[in-house]
């Protein structure tokens, strides 16, 4: 008998998903650029400081309309419930054994999947929120430069702790064998489910053992 494979991801979720991906390079690569002096190197990877600079915002948005639009279609997905939060008091165990088989058992995504996927979110927004205070010259003169100067401060923040939990995001998508072919062909093993998401393979399967 075949492998037999489950639906994990449509082919516009996973052109989304890219898009981020893209984007996020873009803006976070740009933003590098100015954030430090030895990262102004950077921004030779878009025609100079100057076209750097303007093009970094419109990235930016660009990644967070895209990231709205995965918003909207997975925030059901990622509501925290009691199961997870058992998982969360047995993560340092599995972090330390490897043991998945000791955790209480998932739906679609595991309660580390949904402290990524919400505080990218919260990440997100307070770009988007603070870029607008500083974003020349469109919007910066609307507001005072105490403002402003917090605005930066926060943008700043908001993007390392992005950058971080992105890290984390690839190294877990990595780590655990099969998950990448979610995201590059929609699909993931029936075997895979069972043993990652053990509620979500009932679901879809309508297996009730």
């Amino acid at each position: 008998m075949g492998t037999r494979f489950l639906q994990r991801y449509t082919a516009g979720e996973r052109s989304n998903h890219w898009l981020i991906v893209l984007f996020f390079l873009g803006a976070g690569l740009s933003g590098l650029a100015f954030f430090h002096p030895a990262f102004y190197f950077l921004t030779a990877l878009f025609g100079g400081g100057t076209w750097a600079r303007i093009l970094h915002p419109f990235m930016g948005l660009v990644m967070a309309l895209c990231f709205l639009v995965m918003f909207f279609r997975l925030w059901r997905h990622n509501r925290m419930t009691d199961l997870d939060k058992q998982w969360l008091r047995e993560a340092p165990e599995l972090m330390r054994t490897a043991d998945e088989g000791r955790m209480p058992p998932v739906g679609r995504y595991n309660a580390g999947q949904k402290l990524v996927f919400w505080i990218m979110a919260t990440s997100l927004m307070v770009l988007v929120l603070t870029g607008f205070i500083f974003w020349q010259p469109w919007f910066a003169d609307s507001f005072p430069i105490v403002a402003r100067r917090i605005a930066v401060l926060l943008h700043a923040l908001s993007a390392t702790l992005l950058i971080l939990t992105v890290i984390v995001h690839i190294y877990a998508a990595i780590w655990v064998k099969g998950t990448l072919r979610a995201m590059t062909r929609g699909t993931v093993t029936e075997g895979w489910a069972r043993q990652n998401h053990p509620l979500w393979h009932r679901e879809m399967t309508n297996d009730r053992r």
